[in-house]
């Protein structure tokens, strides 16, 4: 289901204004209060493993839901792992090669087609996959046919339309590879703190990876992903929209939270010892755990909130079923972003709405 931009500033005025120290709290609800316009169907399974070792986490992850992914797995041609390179040199906010190992070790008894870690990298996704050693895999996986693909140079892509500032078409150019109904699309999330959307898992990674921008010495030079960035609501529903778009095609995640991060992120923050890894066919499930490991209020995040009201995935906790180790016992606080309070205004009114005219 699509919604129309009436529905969207109709659902954008119905919250209330609530003071900081209120929206600050650190206890996260048992389920968000916002009422669901179409249910995701049955009940969700998430695998959450808590252990020493990052490569060994992200296998026993996926293996914990082999029976998930199986089915969605059977007939497909290709996989497709998008790792999160929002920074090219810097580590911690970015995809571990051991979590990428992780996923290849699953994968090589179970799928013998070509494996593409593909990914459109805020700034040169080449160089990201340089210094984080993407390259050593392709020998180490020979089996596997892995290969490394920059979607920015590929730019193959399908056009979507989102809203701008001022709640205008605007289209945007996303990634055709993570489209293609012939391949098993695998997310590489981390577990991060966002100077923008309270928190990154893996509905961000998917969503704001998949627009791409031009290469360097291309003129003139262009970058779809700033159409997001166009005001605090909007981002969210933006965000909602190219969800719907991808999430038919979405084929399991595995969000790495082996070393998370806390504070400025996506790229500035600093370590948390997590060491846990996340899995789940269901993305919205699977962050939503994932936030609960973090202790944020999950009705913070304005697009999580929306991919679970219109039925992209379960984002209520008392339907998904958690296995492994308990979410109490690998709970950390993770300390977030210092404009906060700016991201929470997307819950309050609307006070520039126009009048209604209908």
């Amino acid at each position: 289901m699509v919604f129309s931009r009436r529905n969207f500033l109709q659902a954008a005025g119905v919250g209330l204004l609530l003071p900081a120290r209120f929206l600050r709290a650190r206890q996260a609800p048992a389920g968000t209060s916002i009422q669901p316009v179409r249910e995701f169907p049955g009940r969700s399974k998430v695998a959450l493993i808590h252990g020493s070792d990052r490569r060994k986490n992200a296998y026993e992850a996926l293996a914990a839901i082999d029976d998930q992914i199986q089915p969605r797995l059977q007939g497909k041609k290709s996989v497709v792992i998008k790792p999160n390179n929002v920074s090219t040199e810097k580590q911690l906010a970015s995809t571990h090669a051991d979590a990428l190992r992780g996923i290849l070790d699953y994968l090589a008894p179970r799928f013998k087609g070509p494996v593409i870690i593909a990914e459109a990298a805020a700034d040169d996704t080449l160089q990201a996959y340089e210094n984080f050693g993407y390259g050593r895999l392709i020998p180490e996986y020979r089996g596997q046919n892995v290969s490394l693909v920059d979607l920015n140079r590929e730019a193959k892509y399908e056009t979507i339309p989102l809203i701008d500032f001022h709640l205008h078409i605007a289209p945007v150019r996303l990634a055709a590879r993570l489209l293609d109904p012939d391949a098993f699309v695998i997310c590489a999330a981390a577990l991060k703190t966002h100077d923008n959307a309270v928190a990154t898992l893996s509905v961000k990674n998917m969503v704001l990876g998949a627009p791409v921008h031009s290469v360097r010495g291309e003129t003139p030079q262009w970058n779809e992903k700033l159409k997001y960035h166009v005001g605090d609501r909007q981002m969210h529903y933006n965000m909602l929209l190219t969800a719907q778009k991808m999430q038919p095609n979405w084929g399991v995640t595995l969000i790495d939270g082996f070393e998370g991060m806390e504070g400025n992120g996506p790229t500035d923050g600093t370590p948390v010892a997590s060491r846990i890894a996340i899995a789940s066919t269901d993305f919205i499930a699977a962050d939503r755990v994932g936030l609960e490991t973090m202790g944020v209020n999950p009705d913070w995040l304005g697009y999580m909130v929306y991919c679970g009201q219109v039925g992209l995935g379960h984002y209520d906790l008392s339907k998904i079923d958690v296995i492994g180790a308990r979410i109490a016992e690998v709970k950390k606080t993770y300390r977030l972003h210092a404009d906060i309070d700016q991201m929470l205004l997307w819950m309050g009114p609307m006070k520039e709405l126009p009048p209604i005219l209908w």
